[in-house]
């Protein structure tokens, strides 16, 4: 399965002992569940083996879960970079702004709401 694919590659790359990790959207092509199990090994073997990890992802909720500091790209420029509560709660550069606000979420007027915003981020780069 992908999460044995993802749990065998994180193996290899740990057997090295590796002060820094780079993983590029490793949960990109999980279904919601494993990724959450995922995610999990990610952060007791992190914690438990001391490494860092640069973790690529388009998907903030992952973001959310897994950083302590983030760092927003645009067109291969950072934008916008600092602690994850700062920069995914107090956004101040507009693009990552607009990224929040694409973001889909459960509650039906919530994401009405993030809608009209973003339509209004959207309005005031135009």
């Amino acid at each position: 399965s992908g999460g044995q694919r993802q749990r065998a590659s994180l193996a290899r790359a740990l057997a090295l002992n590796p002060e820094l990790l780079i993983a590029d959207e490793p949960t990109s092509a999980l279904d919601v569940s494993v990724q959450a199990r995922v995610l999990e090994l990610f952060t007791e073997l992190q914690q438990r083996l001391q490494f860092a990890c640069l973790f690529i992802s388009h998907d903030l909720a992952v973001v959310d879960t897994l950083a302590n500091r983030v760092a927003v790209m645009q067109h291969g420029k950072l934008v916008e970079i600092g602690p994850r509560e700062q920069v995914l709660g107090n956004p101040q550069e507009e693009y990552t702004k607009r990224l929040i606000a694409a973001v889909p979420v459960p509650d039906p007027e919530e994401q009405a709401r993030r809608r009209a915003e973003r339509g209004a981020l959207l309005t005031d780069i135009s």
